[in-house]
């Protein structure tokens, strides 16, 4: 029998399409998991496959106008999007959300931290005050949420998931030096349809309340000033769809 010289990243490719064709017209508000078959190959790839040489600590070139995070395309179809995030030493992808999404990170070289957050029905709850005191005009831009983990990956790690209703805000960020990661989303983000991108701030309560540990409050901020990211080619091998 032949030998199968599909690359790796193409396999993915095919089977997050199987796997994610139906997000886009599913009822149900909390879309599955990707199936084990998709978990398994992306578990499996590594930097090597892309043709990626992971980044020194730093460069000679990677000056303060540098961008934080780079971004390399592999490809989208209206059913996922995949490509690679590049993270410089000591930077982070700021708290942000993925709505109505499904996601999944690999890393590929280095190491990252992960803190994850579900939003939670307001219930008529009156937000605590807080350290510094909120202007009432940004009360509206409150989110109640719950930190769900916070987690540390490396490439040897099974790809960290995420759902339309679980864990799907986090912040990413670079932990001993520069890391890379595979990026799934199941759909894309779409502004136009409501797929936007936002991005949030941790509040301080100013006392003790009876919320639990892991209860917080979020603020919909703008993008930060101090994060952008830049593009770079793709040097893998090419996907088809």
């Amino acid at each position: 029998m032949p030998r199968d010289r599909t690359p790796l990243i193409q396999k993915i490719a095919k089977q997050a399409f199987v796997c994610f064709k139906h997000c886009l017209t599913q009822a149900v508000p909390d879309q599955p998991l990707p199936d084990q078959h998709l978990i398994s190959l992306v578990t499996a790839l590594r930097a090597t496959d892309l043709k990626l040489v992971p980044r020194k600590s730093s460069r000679p070139e990677e000056g303060a106008q540098s961008p934080p995070v780079t971004y390399m395309h592999i490809c989208e179809t209206p059913e996922f999007s995949m490509g690679v995030f590049l993270l410089r030493a000591g930077s982070s992808i700021p708290l942000h959300d993925h709505p109505g999404m499904n996601g999944m990170i690999k890393v590929l070289y280095g190491k990252l931290n992960v803190r994850c957050f579900d939003k939670l029905d307001s219930d008529g709850t009156t937000p605590p005050e807080f350290d510094p005191a909120l202007p009432p005009s940004q009360v509206p831009s409150l989110c109640r949420s719950t930190l769900r983990c916070v987690s540390e990956y490396s490439a040897d790690s099974a790809p960290c998931l995420l759902t339309p209703q679980r864990d799907n805000l986090h912040q990413i960020e670079a932990l001993g030096g520069p890391a890379a990661f595979l990026d799934i989303l199941a759909p894309p983000y779409d502004p136009d349809n409501n797929r936007d991108c936002h991005y949030y701030r941790v509040l301080q309560p100013s006392a003790p309340g009876s919320e639990s540990p892991e209860e917080t409050w979020l603020l919909e901020i703008p993008q930060p000033e101090d994060f952008w990211c830049g593009g770079q080619a793709y040097p893998g091998p090419p996907v088809s769809m």
